[in-house]
C-alpha cells in the first residue's frame, strides 16, 4: 500500500511545475545559490529517491504531494472503517448459525455411538484410492488486503507439486476472483469457478455441497480437499488444508470451537477470543425404535454436516480478508501520515530557505548601491 500511497504521490511531475513558474514569484534564487539541495533533503527527511522533489523554491509540487498524500490516508481509512463493519457483519453471521450446527452435531454424534459398526456401509465414508483428486482453493474477490490471497495461491501451488510427483491427476475448484484469475494466466486445471462474495450464505454452501457430492458419489472424484484461510487475528491468519471428501468417522465427532468478536475499547479496535466447548452427542435409548434405519438417517445428516463445515469456512475466510484488509488499510494510513509529516518539514525548510536567499539577494543588491 505504500507503493500505491508513493505512486499517488509522484503523479505531480516536479519538472513540469519547475519549467511552469521558472522566473516567476514562486521560483526564488537561481541554481547556482540554490542552499537547499536534494541530497540534503533526503539527509535530513529520510524520504527516498522516488519522492525526491527540485527544492529551487519550487513549493507549489510539494503543496500537491501534501495534499495528494492527504487524500490518500482519507481513502485508506475509510476502507478500514467499512472492513472493520463488515467484520462484525460476519461474526454475526457466524452466531446466526452456531445453534443449528449444535443440534446437527448432538444428533450426528448420537447416530455415531450407535452405529460404530455399521459405519462401512456408508458411501461418503468410504477410501478409496487417489486417482483424481479436486481442490477447492477459497480467495477473495479482490485486492488490498495484504498477504491473504498471495499465501493461500502459494499454498495451493505446493500442494499441486506434490500430488503431481504422487501421480495423482488434480484439478481446481476455485471460490474467488483472485485465485482464479492467477490460476487461469498459468494454465491450471480449473474445473469450475464461482464469486466468493462479502457475505456467505447458506443457499451459497449448499450449492458447492451439492456439486462435491455429486462428483463423488458419481466416482468421477476420489477425493476433495479444502484450502483456506483460518482466522488467528486481526494481524494473524493461517493458510490451512482439510479433506473434505471422504468424510473420516473419527473427525466428525463434536470438538471444542473458538469464537472471535472485534469490540471497540478506547477509540480502538480489540479481538475477543472465547472458548466454548463442544456439544456433548444426544444419548438414545437402547430400546428406541427408529422409523428409519439409522444407517439411513445417518447417510441424510452427513450432507448436512458437510454443507455446514463449507458454510463455516466461507465465513471464515472472509473474516480472514477483511482482517487482513483492516490491517493493510492500518498500515497505509500511518504511512501516508508519516509521508505528509516528512512532505510537511520538506516544504517548510524550503519556505525558509527561499526567504534567507531572497533577504541574501536584497541585502547584496543594497550593499552594491552604495
Amino acid at each position: 500500500m505504500f507503493g500505491e500511497v508513493a505512486f499517488l504521490v509522484n503523479s505531480v511531475d516536479p519538472g513540469r511545475v519547475s519549467k511552469r513558474y521558472e522566473g516567476s514569484s514562486f521560483a526564488f534564487g537561481c541554481r547556482r545559490h540554490s542552499c537547499f539541495t536534494n541530497r540534503t533533503q533526503r539527509a535530513t527527511t529520510g524520504i527516498s529517491r522516488g519522492l525526491d522533489v527540485n527544492m529551487d523554491g519550487k513549493l507549489v509540487a510539494i503543496r500537491s504531494r501534501i495534499s495528494s498524500v492527504k487524500n490518500t490516508q482519507k481513502i485508506t481509512e475509510a476502507m478500514r472503517l467499512v472492513a472493520a463493519a463488515k467484520v462484525r457483519r460476519a461474526q454475526e453471521a457466524v452466531l446466526s448459525t452456531r445453534p443449528f450446527s449444535e443440534n446437527l452435531q448432538k444428533v450426528l454424534g448420537g447416530l455415531l455411538l450407535r452405529l460404530k459398526k455399521d459405519l462401512v456401509d456408508l458411501p461418503l465414508l468410504k477410501e478409496r484410492a487417489p486417482r483424481s483428486l479436486v481442490l477447492v482453493v477459497l480467495t477473495g474477490d479482490r485486492g488490498l488486503c495484504g498477504s491473504y490471497n498471495s499465501y493461500i495461491i502459494k499454498r495451493t501451488q505446493s500442494r499441486m507439486e506434490e500430488l503431481k510427483k504422487e501421480g495423482i491427476n488434480a484439478e481446481l475448484f476455485c471460490i474467488g476472483a483472485k485465485g482464479y484469475q492467477f490460476f487461469k494466466r498459468r494454465g491450471y486445471p480449473i474445473r469450475k469457478y464461482i464469486r466468493m462474495g462479502q457475505y456467505p450464505t447458506a443457499e451459497g454452501a449448499t450449492e458447492i455441497s451439492e456439486y462435491l457430492l455429486a462428483e463423488f458419489l458419481s466416482g468421477e472424484v476420489d477425493r476433495v480437499e479444502l484450502l483456506y484461510t483460518r482466522f488467528v487475528s486481526l494481524i494473524s491468519s493461517q493458510p490451512s488444508i482439510r479433506t473434505l471428501l471422504p468424510l473420516n468417522p473419527s473427525g466428525l465427532e463434536s470438538k471444542g470451537d473458538e469464537i472471535f468478536q472485534l469490540r471497540t475499547r478506547g477509540g480502538k479496535f480489540q479481538v475477543e477470543r472465547s472458548q466454548i466447548p463442544g456439544s456433548e452427542p444426544q444419548e438414545f435409548p437402547r430400546d428406541m425404535i427408529f422409523e428409519q434405519d439409522p444407517l439411513q438417517i445417518l447417510n441424510a445428516i452427513l450432507p448436512l454436516y458437510l454443507n455446514g463445515q463449507i458454510l463455516r469456512t466461507l465465513q471464515e475466510s472472509v473474516a480472514s480478508e477483511l482482517a487482513s484488509r483492516m490491517s493493510a488499510m492500518s498500515a497505509a494510513s500511518d504511512n501516508a501520515k508519516e509521508l505528509a509529516k516528512s512532505l510537511t518539514l520538506v516544504l517548510n525548510r524550503a519556505r525558509q530557505a527561499a526567504i534567507t536567499q531572497e533577504i541574501a539577494e536584497i541585502v547584496g543588491a543594497a550593499s552594491a548601491l552604495q
